[in-house]
């Protein structure tokens, strides 16, 4: 077994069909037993916010997905690497309403990331940001990617209103405020998420 593993190690080629199947076997047996499975080291190598802006406030005249742009943009400047080394993007963003269709799409062309970029946006209510950079970092050990953006952006001074389609009743229809349907509502039990402690 020794002496074929050695002829294995050292590419040496037998004549012998008998002595070809051994070592076919032995590749086979070192590739599922004897290599382990080796996870990538993940390191965040830059970080960046933008303002707290209060309800309505400031940053009211900027959709989520300019938000996440400026963020973007400055985790890479601040990084050093060239935008093209981003090789996948994925946001957090609970309140899509209104945002138009693909959010992280928006957010990674307006930090002016090349076109080709995939991108994916997460909603998990609250832990929309930390999932975003949770499947990053297994997309990063797995190596699948070598260099990804990964994070959150909201603002809810830009969630509209909404009322069902159809005809209009007599006596109006009622809006509904996506930031307390879509967001603070538990969708289970119709109770506010802040007391439901």
């Amino acid at each position: 077994m020794a002496v074929l593993a050695a002829l294995l190690r050292s590419g040496a080629r037998s004549r012998s069909p008998l002595l070809r199947r051994l070592v076919q076997e032995i590749r086979y047996v070192e590739r599922s037993y004897v290599s382990k499975p080796t996870l990538k080291e993940v390191v965040i190598v830059s970080a960046t916010r933008t303002p707290i802006g209060s309800f309505l406030g400031s940053l009211s005249l900027l959709p989520a997905t300019k938000l996440g742009s400026i963020a973007i943009q400055g985790a890479i400047e601040k990084a050093g690497i060239p935008k093209e080394e981003v090789k996948e993007a994925y946001m957090g963003n609970v309140l899509q309403g209104g945002e138009g269709q693909a959010p992280t799409r928006q957010a990674v062309l307006g930090a002016g990331l090349p076109i080709s970029t995939p991108c994916t946006t997460i909603n998990k209510v609250c832990a929309s940001g930390m999932k975003a950079i949770m499947m990053a970092s297994q997309s990063l050990m797995c190596g699948h990617q070598d260099v990804m953006v990964a994070g959150g952006m909201e603002s809810m001074s830009n969630v509209p209103y909404v009322m069902n389609r159809g005809s209009t009743p007599y006596g109006g229809v009622k809006l509904e405020d996506l930031i307390v349907k879509d967001g603070l509502t538990d969708v289970y039990n119709k109770i506010h998420m802040v007391n439901q402690m």
